[in-house]
């Protein structure tokens, strides 16, 4: 009577384990992923999943989440009852349960969303040269995104600097909307974003949003400064997209930002690119660094330290173990680099300015 609802579950864990390695076995061929996958099967799922839950204002994957850290507590609960208890037959049943459902799950995670990760690189979809610079271009690239967020700000009036997180977000669609117009590798289905329940938690994780990719939401910290708020619904929205390395979300959310004609996008998108060239540059040369620090406006400058403060309000263990955890995560899904994949989108946005210099200098030729 035992074997046989024995030997089903074992024949359960068996057949996930096949597919969870012949996910992993996909995973090393990136032009198969991107033509299946990405242009077929993660289309397929968008087109499905992504119109159901935009209907719900609120996030129906926190729900999920939160289900999901209940039944954690609960499993580790009944683990050390069991235990304590020596009750290792029905010990033994429930782990074999949890392992079925963590399979399940993980399975769940890489065809709903995660095989993106394996994707070709969004370079070689741009016909972007990723290619090394010299510290020379990066401080040219970095006075122009500087003057940029400069300009971009002295625009920004009251109104822009109070609008309620709901009419960011509708901003921040009709900007990726109008980028997936542009060009086809930016294609998207049904984009949307959503504040996210846990935003006091965020908060004290250091995190301005993230996707869930169980139910296709993409979430923001709905509390963080405002100039935070646009940028990082674009970059979630890379995600929906179907973008997983966070540079490519990045620079999806920094294409998406100056080309939209909403101010406190714009300037979003500068100041965050602005920010995050220069933090490189203190990387490898302090002097350059504080030249070109010394070139931002006063209003930019106050926003930096407004972002500092917040940020650093709420430091404390939790951002440092969620860290830590994050950035495993990154490297276990084909971003070797952890957490510094997010500063790789320098090198896209290199890319991209000298491509774009390059197509400027050859225009003369072609009117002769």
């Amino acid at each position: 009577m035992v074997i046989r609802p024995l030997y089903h579950k074992l024949l359960v864990i068996a057949a996930l384990s096949i597919v969870l390695i012949m996910l992993v076995i996909a995973g090393h061929y990136p032009d198969w992923i991107e033509k299946y996958y990405a242009g077929s099967a993660y289309v397929l799922v968008s087109s499905f999943w992504h119109p159901i839950f935009n209907l719900f204002p609120f996030s129906v994957g926190d729900v999920f989440y939160l289900i999901a850290i209940i039944g954690i507590l609960y499993a580790l609960f009944q683990i050390v009852v069991l235990t304590l208890r020596k009750q290792f037959r029905l010990l033994g049943w429930f782990v074999l349960r949890l392992i079925i459902i963590l399979q399940i799950a993980i399975t769940a995670f890489y065809l709903l969303w995660g095989l993106n990760y394996f994707r070709p690189p969004l370079a070689k979809r741009l016909n972007l040269q990723d290619s090394t610079y010299s510290l020379n271009n990066l401080n040219t690239i970095t006075t122009l995104l500087i003057d940029s967020a400069n300009a971009h700000r002295s625009r920004i009036t009251v109104a822009d600097t109070s609008t309620n997180n709901s009419v960011l977000q509708q901003t921040a669609v009709q900007a990726i909307n109008q980028l997936s117009r542009i060009n086809t590798a930016f294609y998207t289905v049904y984009p949307h974003v959503k504040s996210s329940l846990f935003t006091p938690l965020l908060n004290y994780q250091a995190t301005s949003g993230y996707y869930n990719p169980f139910t296709g939401e993409a979430q923001i910290n709905s509390q963080m400064p405002w100039f935070d708020r646009p940028f990082t619904c674009c970059h979630e929205m890379g995600h929906q997209m179907g973008y997983g390395r966070e540079d490519e979300a990045n620079f999806i959310g920094f294409l998406a930002g100056i080309g939209s004609h909403n101010r406190a996008l714009c300037y979003s998108a500068y100041y965050l690119a602005a920010d995050e060239f220069l933090y490189h540059i203190r990387r490898r040369d302090s002097v350059a660094y504080y030249q070109l620090k010394q070139r931002l406006s006063v209003q930019v400058r106050q926003d930096m330290r407004t972002d500092s403060l917040y940020w650093t309000s709420y430091a404390g263990k939790l951002d440092k173990i969620t860290a830590v955890f994050y950035n495993q995560f990154l490297k276990a899904n084909n971003q070797p680099e952890g957490l510094r994949t997010y500063n790789r989108m320098i090198r896209l946005t290199m890319a991209y300015y000298q491509q774009k210099q390059a197509t400027k200098a050859r225009r003369p030729e072609r009117n002769n």
